[in-house]
């Protein structure tokens, strides 16, 4: 019987949690809080991977807790006739790395619908 090298493994001791597996490919997602109470960001990023449940990707900005809800829109696009997607996710990990940046887990619990054609062109795209 071959064993797997350690390294391959997501973290030594710990059992995989993904329901679902995941695609590294990069999409284009903006991300805002959903709690009014909360002072109000809007991240435009691409993904690192993606499954049907959960998303990853990097950011600069030091907004994100654990447990906080967000507006989630995927793929993300200010193109008038693409069709985006509305998600209401969870941050399910944060991750400061080497670089000061940091790495963002989402939980997508819902999907809200499809999203309006976006004004964004007109608005700043971050923060």
């Amino acid at each position: 019987m071959v064993s797997k090298p350690a390294s391959s493994s997501p973290r030594l001791g710990q059992a995989e949690r993904r329901g679902s597996r995941r695609c590294k490919i990069t999409q284009v997602l903006r991300a805002r809080p959903s709690n009014p109470a909360v002072d109000h960001f809007e991240d435009v990023r691409g993904t690192l991977s993606v499954s049907r449940h959960g998303i990853y990707f990097h950011t600069d900005l030091p907004n994100y807790e654990l447990g906080m809800r967000l507006f989630v829109t995927l793929p993300y696009s200010t193109d008038p006739t693409a069709v985006n997607r509305d998600y209401l996710a969870e941050v399910a990990r944060v991750e400061p790395l080497i670089t000061g940046n940091f790495g963002i887990g989402l939980k997508l619990l819902m999907e809200i619908g499809i999203a309006p054609p976006s004004t964004a062109a007109q608005t700043p795209a971050r923060r």
